[in-house]
């Protein structure tokens, strides 16, 4: 079928549905909802016999979904209504939470349900839920709407009974630090990440907070801002304590919370761990390494899987450290939501509005990345594994290629290219990371067109080495049992060997600083050249700019000379 995805934005899940209706055969197009004539004209243009809209901020045209059939993603079980499905499951603490497809029609969310699916909620910010648990709910319950509608005799049902919830409001989520646990707390601040976070106030002056994490030890007067660690905050309540990862104060952008308060930070206590290991009660840790079984697993939680140079200073710092200890198998777990996207957009974006030059920072940064790809690169007392459990996008994909090894959870998207970012030319070694795995070719293909891959689509290219469980918890049961097994492998040994032969062969040919030194000077032109591209495009991705139009890679109905099958 021709089915045409209707979306705000091309988000993880848009992405995700895309990637699976392509690989069952179907002809996917994208358009961003950007106003109702932009809706109708890709409609007309590319007469699908399915519209599907997984992510949207407005209701459809009626024009639109009169002639067509237009499917809702909706985060939220059957019967639920409303704009706020997934930030009221969480505040009201519910159990289980859900998906629900259904048809577009006059009454928001009303409409007859194609199919839906259930899940297990989590003690987790709504972010991670969305990336996870709905996505993977919303593409089980999409591919079963599109068979449903496919099969031409499916009669969908409306729900005996529905319930509206209205939009979620900051006086619903407020917090009461004189008043409220720490649960609460996380509870409140979780619901609104990463948009549009809680509306509060640090140090007395109005914010909005996001990133909470709970602490186990420290102790202080309730609402006092009582110590800071590497770029979090930590505020005491009645019952404990919350650090406080990030915040947004009013007109500026959102940044770690120690730079957003830089000033006011200064003077706050350190509570910095003393060293790598992760710490045995709950804290908030961004680097975190552990043993087991002749395996060191480095774990780096890093919000939206972002880089900022410090934090790739530090990370190659405890992977050189990690890489001295008795281990024969090293893991990078990255985090939870994202293992890497590679610099950080935000923080060069605020080195611009503090008066700096966006162009420096993203040469540090890009540089910082680089020296981290380059020791995980150089690694010869181990074999390296980077395990994806989450998405990872442009430097990322390159810094996860630049281990010996590259499992990922089935459910994972990869955008393995740099070009969507202003024609960013990408470094990390990629180069030579790329062609050597999936030959020069297949890399060209990669890098030009900006599509995303499914974990099983980057394995079959050649881009990684093992698909393992899209489950969260059984893929990491098989990661750990995959690694032992390395490392009690009576063949390592001869893999160390080969592998630091394969290394001196490489280098001998071609030196890893020829190959730096030719992306970096593309680099340079895209910093400081005449061409501003990337420059704009970050400015418009972190002030989160309303889209214009739809890039024509995803809007295949708009490409020069399309004809209507």
């Amino acid at each position: 079928m021709r089915i045409l995805l209707l979306t705000h934005a091309f988000n993880s899940l848009t992405q995700r549905l895309a990637a699976e209706l392509r690989q069952r055969g179907h002809l996917v197009s994208v358009e961003f909802d950007i106003s109702d004539a932009v809706t109708e004209e890709a409609a007309a243009l590319f007469a699908p016999d399915l519209i599907v809209a997984p992510y949207l901020r407005r209701a459809i045209p009626a024009s639109v979904w009169q002639r067509f059939v237009c499917l809702i993603v909706h985060p939220g079980v059957v019967g639920d209504r409303g704009p706020s499905a997934l930030d009221w499951a969480i505040l009201q603490q519910r159990s289980e939470w859900g998906v629900t497809v259904l048809q577009a029609e006059t009454e928001m969310d009303a409409g007859p349900v194609w199919a839906s699916a259930r899940f297990a909620m989590r003690d987790a910010s709504k972010a991670s839920l969305y990336r996870h648990e709905v996505t993977q709910a919303a593409t089980a319950a999409v591919l079963q709407a599109v068979a449903n509608f496919s099969a031409g005799n499916f009669v969908p049902q409306r729900p005996s009974g529905s319930q509206w919830q209205p939009l979620v409001k900051q006086a619903d989520r407020a917090i009461d630090w004189q008043a409220d646990s720490s649960a609460t707390v996380l509870r409140k601040v979780r619901s609104a990440d990463g948009f549009p976070g809680v509306a509060d106030t640090l140090f007395g002056q109005p914010c909005h907070v996001f990133d909470a994490w709970p602490e186990a030890s420290l102790r202080g007067t309730p609402g006092k801002v009582i110590a800071r660690r590497e770029t979090a905050l930590l505020r005491a309540t009645v019952d404990g304590a919350v650090w406080l990862g990030h915040v947004k104060r009013p007109g500026s952008i959102k940044l770690p919370a120690t730079l957003a308060f830089a000033d006011e930070a200064a003077s706050v206590a350190h509570a910095n761990l003393p060293d790598w290991w992760r710490a045995p009660a709950p804290t908030w840790q961004d680097i975190a390494y552990e043993e087991a079984d002749g395996v060191g697993y480095l774990a780096f939680e890093f919000y939206n899987g972002a880089m900022a140079t410090h934090q790739c200073e530090r990370l190659r710092d405890a992977l050189a450290w990690a890489k001295q200890r008795p281990t024969r198998v090293l893991v990078l777990l990255g985090g939870h939501d994202f293992w890497s996207n590679g610099i950080h957009l935000n923080m060069i974006e605020a080195a611009s509005l503090s008066g700096g030059s966006a162009a420096d920072e993203s040469w540090r940064n890009i540089n910082a990345m680089n020296d981290l790809a380059l020791e995980l690169i150089t690694t010869d007392q181990q074999i390296t594994v980077a395990a994806l459990g989450g998405n990872t996008g442009a430097g990322g994909c390159f810094l996860a290629r630049a281990a010996d090894q590259v499992w990922v959870r089935e459910g994972v998207m990869l955008n393995p290219h740099y070009k969507n970012m202003g024609n960013l030319y990408g470094s990390e070694y990629w180069s030579y990371l790329l062609p050597r795995r999936v030959g020069a070719d297949a890399a060209q293909a990669i890098m030009r067109n900006r599509q995303p891959l499914t974990a099983q689509g980057a394995l079959q290219l050649g881009l990684t080495d093992a698909c393992l469980s899209r489950d969260v918890t059984v893929f990491r049961a098989e990661l750990t049992a995959m690694a032992a097994g390395l490392a009690a492998a009576p063949d390592l040994p001869a893999r160390l060997t080969a592998k630091i032969e394969a290394r001196a062969r490489d280098e001998a040919a071609k030196p890893l600083a020829a190959y730096r030194n030719e992306e970096m000077a593309h680099m340079h032109r895209n910093f400081y050249g005449f061409d501003s591209s990337y420059h704009v495009a970050r400015h418009h991705f972190v002030q989160k700019s309303p889209a214009s139009w739809t890039p024509r890679h995803l809007a295949l109905h708009r490409e020069l000379g399309w004809v209507q099958p």
